[in-house]
């Protein structure tokens, strides 16, 4: 029988290997044969996929989608259009720090407080009364009131108040009465201030001592935006889809193009 060759012995050191040279997997691609996925009935595991577009939302949101790009699409009078400049994140929150600090008493608070006062007179204590509390006032016909008297030294107005007819008149009678207003985002925010759902509109008519800098600091920083700005006559929305916008811009190509031939002529 002849003699197998025995396996030559690894080189050690020196130059490397062609074959180290080369990718781990091209060493050992005949163990891993690359081969395209089949995403057939029964196949490999379909891949996830975004389906949004293809949920059937409920109608509420549908609806409110719809307006909100109905809103975008048609002309906007100024009167309404001037509820979508609200203040930026960083003064929102600061005005929202202020009103934080003197939220009405809830429910369980006032709760509590007359319970305490009425087990201070059953056992014949005299009940403090002390000065009236420092609270944010709400509530429409309320607010109003305040302004009308110059007894408001900030309002803050939601943005999405549904019908706006509620409080479109309310900027011109700030202005009117030298009032320092701004319009934030959400009526739920002012809400939850006053432990309610929704709050169209909350005003700030006395703060502590220590807080009057802060109140100064953010009237002077919204009134060059709102109280102190120019009214805008121009109209808001009017701005189409991109589809639309594609259209519009083929239709001015053609027509420079159509003028230029004609100068051309």
């Amino acid at each position: 029988m002849a003699k197998k060759k025995v396996a030559p012995m690894p080189k050690l050191g020196g130059s490397k290997s062609k074959a180290s040279k080369k990718g781990w997997k091209d060493q050992h691609s005949h163990l891993f044969a690359s081969s395209k996925r089949d995403f057939g009935i029964g196949r490999a595991v379909q891949p996830v996929r975004d389906l949004s577009r293809m949920v059937k939302w409920p109608r509420y949101v549908r609806i409110q989608r719809q307006r909100a790009i109905l809103k975008q699409r048609i002309k906007v009078p100024p009167a309404i259009d001037q509820f979508s400049k609200t203040l930026d994140k960083n003064q929102a929150t600061n005005v929202f720090k202020l009103m934080a600090k003197y939220k009405p008493e809830s429910t369980q608070e006032k709760k509590l407080r007359l319970k305490e006062a009425a087990g201070a007179e059953v056992k014949g204590a005299a009940v403090q009364s002390g000065k009236k509390p420092l609270f944010i006032k709400y509530g429409l016909n309320h607010v109003t009131s305040l302004i009308e008297t110059r007894k408001a030294k900030l309002v803050v107005i939601a943005h999405d108040v549904d019908p706006i007819e509620l409080v479109v008149w309310l900027p011109a009678l700030c202005r009117k009465k030298d009032i320092p207003y701004c319009i934030v985002k959400g009526k739920a925010r002012l809400g939850k201030l006053v432990y309610k759902k929704t709050a169209a509109v909350v005003a700030v008519t006395e703060v502590k001592k220590e807080d009057q800098a802060k109140l100064d600091q953010l009237i002077n920083n919204v009134n060059p935006q709102y109280r102190d700005a120019k009214v805008s006559r121009k109209l808001g929305g009017g701005i189409m889809g991109v589809k639309a916008q594609h259209i519009v811009r083929k239709r001015e190509k053609l027509l420079a193009a159509a003028n230029s031939k004609k100068l051309r002529a």
